[in-house]
């Protein structure tokens, strides 16, 4: 009678199905988790871009009111973000930034000691519910942050 000889069992190199199923699970935990918090800080780097251009009209409307008697009639200009808006009593003209995120635009409503500054958040930015809008008003010398969405107006500003 031949004897059979057996064969001691070798394992082949690579992953089985279930190692590479587990290994596919972690990763879109991870990936569930982490995928929030960075829209979160890319919604965020926006918004900073709009403080940004807010921030710019307010300096251009402060050197106006520096040489005129109002803020009537300024010419919002900024080199540093492309920004160019001429203000009027009766018009307000609108510029979208280069990023396409904020269309930034100053109220009709002007007078020797008022002005109201806005940045409408358009395109995929228009879906932050924390901080939609942005507005920066100047009342009698004083300066307003403010907001409109579910988030606080610190936080929207990033204060």
């Amino acid at each position: 009678m031949p004897q059979t000889q057996t064969m001691p069992w070798r394992r082949h190199g690579g992953f089985t199905l279930i190692e590479l199923m587990i290994t596919v699970a972690i990763v879109a935990i991870l990936a569930a988790v982490a995928y929030p918090s960075f829209m979160e800080q890319v919604r965020k780097s926006r918004r900073a871009d709009a403080i940004t251009a807010l921030n710019a009209v307010a300096q251009a409307q402060e050197r106006w009111r520096s040489n005129n008697v109002n803020y009537n009639n300024a010419d919002v200009s900024s080199a540093s973000t492309g920004l160019r808006l001429v203000a009027g009593t009766t018009v307000a003209t609108s510029y979208t930034l280069s990023s396409g995120y904020y269309t930034i635009a100053i109220g009709t409503t002007l007078s020797p000691t008022n002005y109201t500054a806005t940045a409408t958040a358009v395109g995929s930015q228009a879906s932050d519910a924390k901080c939609t809008t942005l507005t920066l008003s100047m009342t009698a010398g004083t300066i307003a942050y403010g907001n409109t969405g579910s988030g606080t107006a610190n936080y929207c500003w990033n204060r």
